[in-house]
């Protein structure tokens, strides 16, 4: 019986959620794609249908986050009322909110992705999609309503928040201060420096600068 696209996405799901149990209790050089499988109640051939390696399933928690973030995001109360810097800052918190719980892991994932820097490159983390997606939208939302003008460069900064997001992660991972409260201050300052700069219009005024 052919499966509807619901159901593979709470099985994707599952499988991710499983895998983060399994490598946040043993480590990841320690599970096999097929313990994953075993624990997750899926076949060994049905597992790679959905990840063809275990690397690629780490990218697919990221995956799942971003998804997740975005829909916890958009279900804020007045979401469609907040200003631009607003939306970053409720987008970047809710990445946040969802990773805390499982901190283990991502310092493991961490680690994975510093020994393989390639897999952040091209469409394999499709993360970095699924936020370009909802900062474009904040971005023509602050168009529409006045508070930014049109620009092309709106395109470069949705397409960077990926980025920025990954760097965010990396410096809580890391964040020494009580809490980590030292991150959502970074948050505030450097989305509150380019939401400023873009109200301004400095970057076109830069692009411009640079074509002169």
């Amino acid at each position: 019986m052919k499966t509807s696209k619901a159901q593979q996405d709470q099985t994707r799901a599952r499988i991710v959620r499983t895998a983060v149990t399994l490598m946040t209790e043993r480590g990841y050089d320690a599970v096999t794609m097929k313990d994953i499988a075993w624990a997750a109640s899926v076949g060994d051939a049905t597992i790679y249908k959905y990840f063809p390696s275990k690397e690629r399933l780490v990218l697919g928690y990221f995956d799942l986050v971003a998804t997740e973030a975005v829909a916890t995001t958009q279900a804020t109360p007045g979401f469609a009322d907040y200003a631009l810097q607003d939306r970053l800052q409720r987008l970047t918190d809710a990445i946040l909110e969802r990773l805390a719980p499982e901190r283990a892991f991502v310092l493991q994932a961490r680690a994975l992705l510093a020994r393989a820097p390639l897999l952040l490159l091209g469409d394999q983390l499709q993360a970095k999609q699924i936020l370009q997606q909802q900062v474009q939208a904040d971005l023509e939302h602050a168009v529409a309503s006045g508070e930014i003008a049109p620009s092309d460069f709106l395109r470069v900064v949705s397409g960077l928040y990926g980025d920025y997001a990954i760097g965010v992660v990396s410096w809580w991972l890391h964040d020494p201060s009580p809490g980590a409260a030292d991150t959502p201050r970074l948050v505030d300052q450097t989305l509150g420096i380019l939401v400023a700069a873009l109200k301004s219009g400095l970057p076109d005024r830069l692009v411009q600068l640079a074509l002169f």
